[in-house]
């Protein structure tokens, strides 16, 4: 019993080591855990997202224990979390509006989404991406609010964007030969539940300490559906994924589910 119980304990922390040596710029190289296969550690990316999330809820409780005012907040949570990730997901999100918003053709999206160089498109979408996501933090916070439901609003977000990222390797065919998208390989459908059950538990343990089971289980459903529409554009505009295209998907399912748990009002 105790044998399985320590290789159980031991695969968890390998698998979520791997999404963390991935997903952010911690101090776990990736090569001590070997490069992701997605088939094996998909189903623990959204634990290393609330993980993630929750060094953002560190700060945003460190933030109001100085009395900082709640927009302040908001911007210092959000920060951490790009200072996190190396801004990996809002870097993706820049390629695909630069690319979806200034190609004609395929071939010419896929030439935009590869030059390192940010647009017109790609600089009003980090700016809408940073804009709603530190306000709807700091309306969590306003009076009315509650810090434990923005602490727990950060890591909900933060583990259903995680699940998000890996939508389109299951839903869609790599866009190119070589990329991020193509060396990760897709993912079978079972590998995608994994992860998908994973964010419902999470969803379900931050419903009980503070947003309510039903509010966390709703932004979940309204993520689902913006990570299906993410991999529905990208399918029309270029017929598969990329990298870039994971970490839009991402950052537009981290939006949606901060912005659906304000839906009807936020716990109080």
């Amino acid at each position: 019993m105790n044998e399985r119980v320590n290789g159980l304990a031991k695969r968890v922390y390998g698998d979520v080591g791997v999404n963390l040596g991935f997903f952010t710029r911690l101090p776990l190289p990736l090569s001590a855990y070997g490069a992701p296969n997605w088939r094996d550690v998909a189903w623990a990316a959204p634990l290393a997202g609330a993980l993630v999330g929750a060094i953002g809820a560190a700060v945003l409780v460190v933030g109001q224990w100085l009395a900082l005012p709640s927009l302040m907040s908001a911007t210092f949570a959000v920060g951490a979390l790009a200072l996190t990730t190396g801004a990996l997901h809002e870097d993706g999100l820049a390629d695909v509006a630069d690319g979806f918003g200034g190609g004609a053709t395929r071939e010419r999206k896929l030439e935009i989404m590869r030059d390192s160089r940010i647009g017109a498109f790609g600089a009003v979408a980090l700016v809408l991406s940073l804009l709603l996501r530190v306000e709807a933090v700091a309306a969590m916070l306003r009076p009315g609010g509650n810090l434990g439901f923005a602490a727990a609003g950060l890591i909900l977000a933060s583990a259903a964007a995680r699940a998000g990222a890996l939508a389109p390797l299951a839903l869609l065919p790599p866009a190119r030969l070589d990329g991020a998208g193509a060396t990760a390989g897709g993912l079978r459908n079972s590998d995608m539940m994994g992860a998908a059950l994973s964010v419902v538990i999470i969803a379900f343990l931050t419903g009980l300490w503070s947003l309510e089971v039903v509010r966390a289980l709703f932004a979940c459903a309204l993520t689902a559906a913006a990570a299906w529409g993410a991999c529905a554009m990208a399918r029309r505009q270029i017929g598969g994924q990329t990298g870039d295209v994971a970490g839009a998907s991402a950052q537009i399912c981290e939006i949606v589910a901060l912005c659906a748990l304000l839906i009807g009002g936020r716990a109080a």
